[in-house]
């Protein structure tokens, strides 16, 4: 290398760093002797701060942009001594670049079983997991509270311990909530936030800041996901009556657009008397409950008056009046079909029997062939 050579880059000092990794947060600009010459460029790019450490403390911080380093404009500078001194200045500082953008994508999750006590289970255990995205918001805590002295400070350093701290206050936060155990899947959004506001202070006496928390699964125990299965099935079971007559409503529909059928009648009936069956199972358990429980002895209500229908001879029921009323709708049933219920000596036609004249009233009479 020749003279002019090594006096020109003597007097070209750039201090950069160009970030090519997704885990870097800080990185020491490698320097001889960690000396820095007056005059100096110094480019602190987006998500970037640069910190400048002179003899163990903190001497400045530069945000994004460029910067000429003067003794002007940098007072921990010393100002040239001379040509003799100027290329190789005593003076020593060492350059932190932090990287201030969102780390996306770090997990947590409890790695034992964390005790809940709910409302409604008493003490139960969870377990729970999901992601989190930080980042840096003041660049000289970080440096002071975490990295030191490191060259080369990665997310994985710090993650765990950050975990450790997210596990805690997630136990405190869950308690503090009381959203109870069955209803936690429904409000993953509201304790993330919730959760957030909790760790977010601890968070800033290390100099970061979490920018996004999510719950992305809680486990329950066995035992309450199977009363979670039970509640399910009494919610559908307290629907039968209203799935009987859906049931219903779509036999005397597949009946109408299907005239031309080996026994429409008969599936029809078949269908309408399986959800009618259900429904009366379902009824007649609740009647047995409220009479036990009821101390006074009274007798039940009575159910509702339904009546066998004779369909291409052969029995299909019982149907309630409000089934008939459609069958006669569907054309499926009429004035001349027979029928019979308890208390009658024999089989009537359906004109004839006084519950059962109204549904005919006002019904158009066949239409001629």
């Amino acid at each position: 290398m020749g003279l002019w050579d090594r006096i020109k880059n003597e007097l070209i000092d750039i201090i950069e760093w160009t970030d090519d990794t997704n885990n870097t947060m800080v990185w020491k600009f490698p320097r001889h002797q960690n000396e820095i010459k007056n005059g100096a460029q110094l480019t602190v790019r987006e998500s970037q701060v640069a910190v400048f450490v002179n003899e163990g403390a903190i001497a400045d911080v530069f945000p994004p942009g460029r910067y000429q380093l003067t003794t002007q404009n940098m007072p921990v500078l010393t100002t040239i001594r001379g040509w003799k001194y100027g290329f190789n200045s005593p003076f020593k500082v060492d350059v932190f670049f932090v990287n201030t953008k969102n780390f996306t994508d770090n997990k947590w999750g409890t790695k034992n079983p964390i005790m809940l006590r709910d409302a409604e289970f008493g003490p139960i255990r969870l377990r729970a997991f999901g992601t989190y995205a930080i980042k840096v918001i003041d660049a000289a805590k970080f440096i002071r509270e975490i990295t030191g002295t490191k060259a080369h400070f990665t997310t994985e350093e710090v993650t765990e311990q950050l975990r450790n701290l997210i596990v805690t206050r997630f136990t405190d936060a869950i308690g503090e909530s009381k959203i109870p155990a069955l209803d936690l899947a429904a409000n993953y959004d509201e304790l993330s936030t919730f959760i957030t506001g909790k760790i977010n202070p601890e968070f800033g006496e290390y100099g970061l800041s979490v920018t996004k928390f999510l719950v992305e699964n809680v486990s329950l125990p066995p035992e309450v996901e199977a009363a979670l299965d039970k509640r399910s099935s009494m919610g559908i079971l307290g629907n039968l009556n209203q799935y009987a007559q859906f049931q219903a409503a779509n036999a005397i529909e597949a009946a109408a657009k299907n005239p031309g059928g080996s026994n429409p009648g008969l599936e029809m009936g078949m269908g309408i008397t399986m959800a009618q069956q259900m429904s009366q199972m379902l009824n007649q358990q609740n009647q047995n409950q409220q009479q036990n429980n009821n101390n006074s002895g009274a007798p039940p209500i009575p159910g509702p008056v339904s009546f066998f229908v004779a369909v291409n001879g052969q029995q299909q029921g019982p149907f309630t009046i409000p089934t008939l009323q459609q069958m006669v709708s569907a054309g499926s049933f009429n004035r001349d079909s027979l029928v019979w219920k308890q208390g009658m000596s024999n089989w009537l036609k359906a004109g004839e029997v006084q519950e059962l004249s109204s549904l005919f009233n006002g019904t158009p009479p066949p239409i001629p062939q």
